[in-house]
């Protein structure tokens, strides 16, 4: 039904098979799209209409305010338990990037040896070039989703720990800090569809670090001066 709704609203739609590379990136992409440690703050049931196609981009819709709200209203023995979920939310996160760049780059990869095949073979099936075009169109579909997904957690982790540090100001919020300038380059390299570089803590980012917040001097706006 899915797909017959995509097709209906100009969708490419390919009947191939999947190759294992494009099942393994589905599975590893899945990760990144849901969050049931969070009790729906990436908007599971959203996700799961997209998935199967009977809805279009929905995630595109999501606030990044509701894994604060979230963690906000989850009671903790200490509030400072709470900076220390974030931070160990964000590790996870980073400790499953890598691979799923890989997985991705995999799938590339395969886009790119079938674009050659329909293009050399004589015997293709006479929809052969239509369908290589709509399996890469649906493969893109979903990397450029991961890319909206893992932008979204780290715009969800930033909102949560700015709003920590105004609410419950403490030393842990340095740790959060740290992690989230580990994630923001695997994040800046999906946005730029860079995913077949080697991944991994070694690399070195041309980008710019992002300032962390406990270097920032606060702005103190300048008074009114009446004339």
């Amino acid at each position: 039904m899915g797909a017959s709704r995509a097709a209906a609203d100009g969708e490419p739609v390919s009947d191939f098979n999947q190759t294992d590379q494009e099942r393994e990136m589905h599975d590893r992409v899945w990760r990144f799209l849901v969050a049931p440690h969070a009790h729906d703050w990436f908007h599971d049931t959203a996700v799961e209409l997209q998935r199967t196609r009977m809805a279009s981009n929905l995630d595109s819709q999501f606030i990044a305010d509701r894994y604060y709200a979230t963690l906000r209203s989850t009671q903790y023995q200490s509030s400072r338990v709470r900076y220390r979920k974030v931070a160990d939310d964000i590790g996870i996160d980073i400790a499953t990037i890598p691979t799923t760049f890989a997985a991705i780059c995999r799938v590339i990869e395969v886009d790119r040896q079938r674009a050659i095949a329909v293009s050399n073979v004589a015997l293709a099936a006479p929809d052969a070039p239509a369908q290589v075009a709509a399996r890469k169109w649906e493969n893109q579909r979903t990397i450029d989703w991961f890319t909206r997904a893992l932008a979204y957690r780290y715009q969800s982790y930033s909102v949560a720990l700015e709003r920590l540090l105004v609410e419950t100001p403490h030393q842990e919020g340095r740790v959060v800090d740290a992690q989230l300038a580990r994630m923001q380059p695997y994040v800046a390299r999906a946005q730029a569809g860079d995913f077949c570089l080697t991944g991994g803590e070694g690399l070195v980012f041309k980008d710019t670090a992002i300032a962390s917040r406990y270097e920032t001097a606060p702005v103190s706006p300048d008074p009114l001066v009446r004339k």
